[in-house]
């Protein structure tokens, strides 16, 4: 009873702002994902057109392109970016203008790449990234990598429920959805990327989510927030560092996986997904942030 009036509590506290405003950049994305903002442009993977596509304000252009990759996600790496190839098993290093520069399927110790999915830079030229493991139903061996400035990917945690959205918080810890549990949880970072002290951030169900809600992109925002996008639904939940509910943005979309800010802070760039019948496609929305 405790749990549901907490729930209660934390929906009645919160608005429910319906996407208004929105203005469509790409009306046909097949599978968005993973984007992020490279200057003036905004970049973001297309998982089932396997490309990355780059939007300059006017026109979406083809930036980069593997076939079987599954691209998950863009990540910045220095000058460079992270293209994370979520079916191929790898995370590839590619240029701003698109050439492939480097390929890694394992880690350090050997261990191969199983689902490379989401990443944030580590803030120190390095990043973070995280391999979900097989898609369900399967064994719970979700890991969270580190990739270091001079480009050595080791291990920093294992053992969680489908490892997908990751970013830095306010705090400096970093966060990360646990998917398949529907919860997001936090680790203490160190110099060396490392990880330790984990704990609970947030359990979905808890602001009101259905029992099966299923986070995917994590970012932090503009204004200090926690912004999570649902799989399971065309939701976007705005959530306080303390792990409240503050906003939940709704599209008429089956899934809205992930999303980025403008540089100004005043314009969120949202993946949607319209339809889980292949070719998968989508929406690229552009949302006034509330």
């Amino acid at each position: 009873m405790k749990l549901a009036a907490a729930a209660f509590a934390l929906i009645a506290a919160a608005t429910a702002a319906q996407a208004q405003g929105t203005t469509v950049i790409n009306p046909r994305a097949l599978f968005p994902e993973g984007p992020v903002m490279a200057g003036d442009r905004l970049l973001y993977a297309e998982y089932a057109g396997q490309v990355v596509t780059a939007w300059d304000g006017k026109a979406n252009t083809q930036l980069w392109k593997q076939d079987a990759c599954g691209p998950a996600a863009v990540v910045p790496f220095g000058m460079d970016f992270v293209v994370t190839c979520y079916d191929a098993g790898q995370i590839v290093i590619i240029s701003a203008d698109g050439k492939t520069l480097k390929t890694i399927d394992k880690d350090a110790a050997g261990a191969p790449l199983v689902g490379p999915n989401d990443g944030t830079p580590d803030g120190k030229g390095g990043v973070y990234l995280t391999a979900s493991g097989p898609w369900e139903p399967g064994p719970i061996v979700g890991r969270v990598l580190h990739l270091s400035a001079t480009g050595v990917l080791n291990q920093v945690a294992d053992d969680l429920h489908y490892a997908n959205g990751i970013a830095l918080g306010p705090d400096g810890r970093l966060y990360v959805n646990e998917s398949e549990a529907g919860r997001v949880i936090s680790f203490a970072t160190s110099e060396v990327g490392m990880l330790g002290d984990r704990r609970l951030f947030a359990r979905l169900y808890q602001m009101g989510e259905a029992l099966d809600v299923y986070p995917d992109g994590l970012k932090l925002g503009p204004n200090g927030n926690f912004y999570i996008g649902e799989y399971s639904s065309g939701a976007i939940l705005e959530v306080s560092p303390e792990g409240k509910l503050i906003n939940k943005y709704e599209f008429k979309a089956v899934a809205a996986p992930n999303m980025t800010f403008s540089k100004d802070g005043k314009t969120m760039y949202v993946m949607a997904v319209d339809s889980f019948d292949a070719p998968y496609e989508g929406k690229v929305h552009a949302v006034p942030v509330k």
